[in-house]
C-alpha cells in the first residue's frame, strides 16, 4: 500500500488555494467534423496549487516543513477542499440522509462511503476514503443510527460497519452525511522559494495532487 499519513495540510493555506476536478477526455475528429469521445478514466482527479493560499512568511515556513515531513512527493495527507468537502450543498447542514449509499440485503453490513454528482443524465458517484472524525451520520430506511452503537466507520477507508444485531434489512435505503477531505501527495519533489520575489506579492507554485491511498 502507498505510504500515507493522516494528517491535515495546514487548513489556512488549503482554504484559500485554487484547484479543482480533472478529467483525460480522448476526442477524434472525423473529415466530416464528427467527434467521436471517449473518457480514458473513469474517474476524475483532482489538481491544487496551495501557493495561491500562501500569504505570509509564517504560513510558508509551515508548509516548507509539511513538505519536508512529507519527504516531497513519498508520502500522501489529506486536503480540505474549500469548495467541495461535505455530502450536502455548500451552506446547507450535513444530514444522515444526504447520499445514498446502497440498499439493505438484511445480510450486508459494511457500505462505502459516496458522493453522487449529477441526478439526470450521466450521474457520477465519487469514492470517499477519507471521511473527517465525528461527522459521519448515518441513517437506515430514513432512520438516523448510533456510531458506537448500531454502525462503526474507517476513517482511513471510508467504510460503514454495521454492527451485530443493526444490519439493514432487505429493501431499507443505506444514507449518509459527512465531511470530507481529499487524499492527496505533493506533486514535485522540490519548492522554489524566493523570498525577494515572495515579498513583492509573487506566490510559490506549490502543486497538489490526488491520489488513490
Amino acid at each position: 500500500m502507498p505510504a500515507f499519513h493522516e494528517i491535515l495540510f495546514p487548513l489556512d493555506v488549503s482554504l484559500a488555494a485554487s484547484g479543482g476536478p480533472e478529467r483525460v477526455t480522448e476526442v477524434v475528429t472525423s473529415v466530416s467534423g464528427r467527434e467521436e469521445r471517449n473518457a480514458r478514466r473513469a474517474d476524475s482527479r483532482r489538481r491544487f496549487d496551495a501557493g495561491y493560499g500562501v500569504k505570509t512568511l509564517a504560513a510558508l515556513h509551515d508548509v516548507v516543513a509539511f513538505f519536508e515531513e512529507r519527504r516531497g512527493r513519498l508520502y500522501g495527507f489529506r486536503w480540505r477542499d474549500r469548495l467541495d468537502h461535505a455530502s450536502s450543498r455548500p451552506g446547507t447542514p450535513i444530514a444522515a440522509t444526504d447520499q445514498t449509499l446502497g440498499t439493505g440485503d438484511a445480510s450486508r453490513a459494511v457500505f462505502a462511503l459516496a458522493k453522487t454528482y449529477g441526478a439526470h443524465h450521466a450521474p457520477y458517484a465519487r469514492a470517499i476514503s477519507k471521511p473527517v472524525a465525528g461527522t459521519v451520520r448515518v441513517a437506515v430506511g430514513g432512520v438516523e443510527a448510533v456510531e458506537g452503537t448500531s454502525f462503526a466507520v474507517d476513517l482511513t477507508r471510508g467504510l460503514v460497519t454495521f454492527l451485530p444485531g443493526h444490519v439493514p434489512p432487505a429493501g431499507a435505503r443505506v444514507s449518509a452525511g459527512f465531511l470530507f477531505d481529499v487524499p492527496v501527495r505533493f506533486d514535485t519533489d522540490f519548492l522554489e522559494v524566493n523570498l525577494t520575489a515572495f515579498a513583492a506579492g509573487e506566490i510559490p507554485r506549490i502543486p497538489i495532487l490526488e491520489i488513490r491511498p
